[in-house]
């Protein structure tokens, strides 16, 4: 890690010295140490970055499909290859087991660009319309800005589907965890792409951030956090007219109806809203199950809570690391504590303070007695915290699961799949699961509401980032 360039930016094809130097500290959040110190760049390195773009970007934007295919199986080979060191990073400035970064922070990515490079060709394929060609091409520069929970996978998403598409691009990690974007543009840097092509910036939001996605010369603005700033930044495009793909919050359930494998269901309901200790836009961090049920559930609740023990991330049998930071961990107990002052009753896992004295940490819980009405049934907390609430019949469920201005994701388990899927069409989700299927990397990801605008991964992923152009002839 040590010889990483951290405090360079990469702009044009190697790696510089940006123009401020001023640095943001960045902590591991399990020991609360500083393991490396980032450049907090202002709009000066942001404006150079998208003006390395621009130039770059005639002599990529030109490239055939079959080229582009080639990069992103190249980057994916590259990923793998460094799968174990990439994973130690990540685990090193966000917290999450060593089990799981291999497996999901970095296995993810590896997944999604699979599945970038064999949508590309039906992503640009062209197509007649009576005496027109539709052709899609390339919309241009990119401005991306990523999160800290899952920042491998959130990066690779917006780039794999950027170069696809043949734009070039400026990415903006979060500051929070902005190491394994430096990681990753070493690895891009080895593909041998056009000078500019991709460039990375690090920096706080309201400085690198707020530069980038107002900068003039960006086409596109993909962005994924928070709703309030992804508020802001949907109208710096809307006053610049330009396009942006917004992924942003959620507050997901996971519906288990008669006839259904409770105890399955609800097993699947606990690990979805802990996974990455519950800082997971999509996490389902609300159970709903037949009132009849209630205490069946909550005894299945219980026994899984019990495995996710807050410990070492780097351990290989951890389940729980650490929240991202202080505050986070801070205002998810304020939270929980508050809730409780409702009436709120805690039926699984210790109190949230009962944690490691060192180390962001917050204990798993899981909580019943409120309405879904109440804010922590209905706002995101991401922290591990799951809601379950009884429902009487099945419009009530698909009415509580639809009850809150988010419309990520969804998992509905029934006796059969096609209940199921009858179900899941009720929703107002952008991606529901059923019964026990899996996360599809190659599938759109994205949501309705507050949870975003636009869609990510795959094909749809791709086509975020084109211009359709029609060519009239003679008829």
């Amino acid at each position: 890690m040590e010889s990483l360039p951290f405090e360079s930016i990469y702009v044009g094809g190697q790696w510089i010295q940006p123009d401020t130097r001023k640095t943001i500290a960045v902590e591991n959040p399990a020991t609360e140490e500083v393991v490396a110190n980032v450049p907090a760049c202002g709009r000066d390195d942001v404006r150079r970055a998208v003006e390395s773009a621009r130039v770059a970007f005639p002599e990529w934007s030109a490239t055939d499909a079959a080229t582009r295919a080639e990069t992103l199986t190249s980057l994916r080979d590259a990923l793998v290859k460094n799968q174990e060191e990439l994973s130690e990073l990540i685990t090193r400035e966000m917290g999450s087991p060593i089990a799981f970064s291999r497996r999901v922070q970095v296995g993810l990515p590896v997944k999604a660009l699979e599945g970038y490079a064999e949508a590309l060709a039906a992503a640009t394929a062209e197509e007649r319309i009576g005496h027109s060609l539709v052709v899609r091409e390339a919309a241009g520069v990119v401005a991306a800005v990523t999160p800290w929970n899952y920042p491998l996978h959130q990066a690779v998403a917006k780039i794999g589907a950027a170069l696809a598409a043949g734009c070039t691009m400026v990415l903006k990690p979060s500051e929070l965890a902005p190491l394994s974007a430096c990681f990753l543009a070493t690895l891009i840097d080895g593909l041998g792409l056009p000078a500019g092509t991709f460039n990375l910036v690090q920096g706080e939001g309201r400085a690198a951030g707020q530069a980038l996605v107002t900068d003039e010369g960006a086409d596109v603005i993909s962005f994924t956090g928070s709703v309030r700033v992804g508020r802001e930044v949907g109208a710096a495009a809307g006053q610049a007219v330009k396009r942006a793909c917004l992924e942003l919050g959620g507050k997901s359930a996971t519906l288990v109806l008669d006839g259904a494998d409770l105890a399955a269901a609800v097993r699947d309901g606990v690990r979805g809203a802990l996974l990455n200790a519950g800082q997971t836009c999509s996490a389902r961090t609300r159970l709903l199950v037949p009132r009849s049920r209630l205490e069946d559930a909550v005894d299945v609740a219980r026994s899984v809570v019990a495995q996710y023990v807050p410990g070492d991330p780097t351990d290989p049998d951890c389940a729980l690391g650490p929240l991202i930071s202080a505050a986070q961990a801070d205002n998810v107990r304020e939270r929980l504590y508050r809730a409780a002052d409702r009436g709120a009753r805690r039926v699984a896992g210790p109190d949230p303070g009962e944690v490691p004295t060192v180390g962001h940490y917050v204990a798993p819980s899981v909580w019943t007695d409120l309405a879904p009405s109440a804010p922590l049934a209905r706002e995101e907390i991401f922290g591990p915290v799951l809601v379950v609430l009884p429902f009487e019949d099945e419009d009530e469920a698909v009415s509580i699961a639809n009850g809150t201005p988010y419309g990520l994701a969804a998992t509905v388990w029934a006796g059969d799949t096609e209940h199921a899927a009858a179900v899941a069409r009720r929703l107002r989700a952008g991606q529901v699961d059923l019964n026990a299927a899996k996360f599809n990397p190659a599938a759109p990801f994205g949501g309705y509401g507050l949870s975003g605008v636009g869609r990510e991964l795959g094909r749809h992923g791709i086509q975020e980032f084109q211009e359709v152009k029609s060519l009239q002839f003679p008829a």
